[in-house]
């Protein structure tokens, strides 16, 4: 490893699943051995997640039935899957346990929000599993830019293969070797990383951006910085 790899700035693990959660649209839960696919948002307060379930689901009358006070036993699934076209696309499983409580009735009516208290949690990804605990995850903090973490990706892939080819220049020769196609597979407020893929598999590579962006527009700028490293041929972390 070389110095442009080392010590490279990336989300932890509790922020990683933070910001999965708070950017996931759907989930599945199993309780009482069934399982229930939900199509909600998520929001996030500490160990704590809301979310809705229409009132008639049976999942809302197997919460009712257990009662406020031990809620029911709960597992939640969610896959973090790329918003761009690449061979293996499932980017992390997130695994919660927990207690599920109803909370209240949405102010639609046909809805209610739902709270699931986790225990504990493990993330697993092409890299490795990770488990964390209910503590952990209270003290995460989503990451600024994972709500718009596919617009950017799917923008930058569709809009801008010129950028992306001038991204390769920060790469190390030797990965480029067999013509491998370049496609934004992941963001955070740390860097971009690109999928590196060609017929004998494929490699992930990691850009580190100078400074953390702290919103969408700072990450222009910060693509910007990469860029022009690119274009000067001077040297960026990554790994």
């Amino acid at each position: 490893m070389n110095s442009s790899e080392a010590e490279v700035p990336e989300p932890t693990t509790a922020d990683r699943v933070h910001s999965l959660l708070s950017a996931t649209s759907s989930l599945t839960v199993r309780a009482l051995g069934e399982h229930h696919d939900l199509d909600t948002p998520i929001s996030v307060h500490g160990s704590r997640l809301r979310l809705r379930a229409p009132l008639d689901a049976p999942l809302t009358a197997a919460a009712a039935a257990a009662g406020a006070a031990d809620g029911l036993a709960v597992v939640l699934d969610v896959t973090d899957v790329s918003p761009v076209a690449v061979r293996d696309r499932i980017r992390a499983r997130l695994t919660l346990a927990g207690r599920l409580h109803l909370a209240h009735l949405a102010d639609d009516g046909l809805s209610v929000h739902l709270r699931v208290d986790v225990a504990h949690a493990v993330l697993a990804t092409p890299y490795g599993t990770a488990a964390l605990t209910a503590a952990d995850l209270a003290l995460a903090t989503p990451d600024p830019l994972a709500r718009h973490e596919a617009a950017l990706l799917t923008h930058l892939a569709d809009d801008h293969a010129d950028a992306l080819e001038l991204l390769t220049g920060l790469l190390d020769p030797a990965l480029l070797t067999h013509h491998p196609a370049v496609r934004p597979l992941a963001l955070d407020r740390h860097g971009l990383v690109l999928r590196l893929d060609h017929s004998h598999g494929h490699r992930d590579v990691r850009l580190v951006f100078p400074e953390p962006a702290c919103d969408t527009e700072d990450f222009g700028h910060r693509m910007h910085e990469l860029l022009t490293a690119a274009q000067h041929g001077l040297p960026v972390h990554r790994s």
